[in-house]
């Protein structure tokens, strides 16, 4: 156990210090650079390290742009989502919905650049918040864009069984997958 939890603090450090470099590099390109958040990101860190804070940030980066055609703002995203999924502890947040929504976009902004880890990113996001009805649909969305039709409706069946909430929302997307819709909600069922 020992042994593990080294690999897994030598991994965190790792990730840290690419982070680091990350925004160091950003800072010497561009000498007034917005993108450099890290100011931001330790005094979070450093306060009450909540989902809703980290949602709130991440979510005003976002709209900075648009990471489906601005490779570089994808990649400051992802960057950004997954230091925010290492410092919150699934143990202790599994519960709220800022940090199932943290999990969810995350995966969704992997699935432009690598659908497998997306994948395993959804799949995270089920396991840890698995009573809120978007994260099952969101994962349902996914199998449905990549074309596995079984796979979306099994998804959308077992957040059912699961009693994930609110169950109207399953309803309608199982609704939309029955009609073969591409959309499982739409913007207004959101």
């Amino acid at each position: 156990i020992a042994s593990i939890m080294n690999r897994v603090r030598d991994l965190k450090n790792k990730y840290r210090n690419e982070d680091n470099i990350t925004d160091e590099l950003n800072c010497t390109k561009i000498s007034a650079d917005t993108t450099d958040n890290s100011g931001t990101v330790n005094q979070i860190m450093m306060t009450a390290n909540n989902p809703e804070d980290w949602l709130v940030f991440l979510l005003r980066l976002e709209k900075k742009g648009i990471p489906q055609m601005d490779v570089g703002l994808l990649n400051r995203l992802i960057g950004r989502y997954s230091q925010a999924v290492t410092a919150l502890p699934a143990e202790k947040h599994s519960q709220d919905e800022s940090y199932a929504r943290i999990l969810v976009r995350f995966a969704e902004l992997k699935a432009l650049q690598d659908p497998e880890e997306a994948r395993d990113q959804f799949h995270l996001a089920k396991l840890n918040c698995k009573k809120f009805a978007f994260v099952h649909v969101a994962f349902a969305q996914f199998e449905l864009s990549q074309g596995n039709l079984k796979k979306c409706k099994q998804l959308l069946q077992k957040a059912m069984e699961c009693s994930a909430v609110p169950l109207e929302m399953l309803e309608t997307a199982l609704q939309n997958f029955h009609s073969q819709k591409k959309q499982l909600l739409s913007d207004e069922e959101k």
